[in-house]
């Protein structure tokens, strides 16, 4: 009875060891890709933040720290799996940008790997004119 309590005692230690070192390698992830990236007025930087119910993504200055073009989404009107949506919302951004002049941008993809919602981002923004 007493070895059981003590092993489950050190598997929930180890759980929570685990999520701290996870936690740990996302913020690690998220300052390499960042450290590499900077965007300016001529070319601005194309951030992506991914949540499990929406998306959102914005054109920033660094220089100025400002947001020059924003969008989410909200915006998109179709319904349909969530990496259709981001394709979409590529799209979108890259019809707001050009409105803009600005057709050139450093693409951040935050923490996230370059796969499933946050590629189709950048697909659907270069199939609208967009250059990374």
């Amino acid at each position: 009875m007493i070895e059981v309590v003590i092993k489950n005692c050190i598997n929930k230690l180890i759980m929570i060891n685990l999520n701290k070192t996870q936690k740990e390698v996302v913020k690690r992830r998220h300052r390499r890709v960042r450290a590499k990236i900077y965007g300016t007025l001529e070319v601005p930087r194309l951030s992506v933040f991914r949540s499990n119910k929406g998306m959102f993504i914005q054109l920033i200055d660094d220089e100025k720290g400002a947001t020059l073009v924003s969008a989410g989404s909200k915006e998109i009107k179709t319904k349909g799996k969530k990496t259709e949506i981001a394709k979409e919302l590529g799209k979108l951004i890259a019809k707001k940008a050009l409105e803009k002049n600005i057709g050139k941008v450093v693409f951040d993809r935050s923490s996230y790997r370059y796969s499933g919602r946050v590629q189709e981002i950048a697909n659907g923004a270069r199939e609208n004119g967009l250059k990374f």
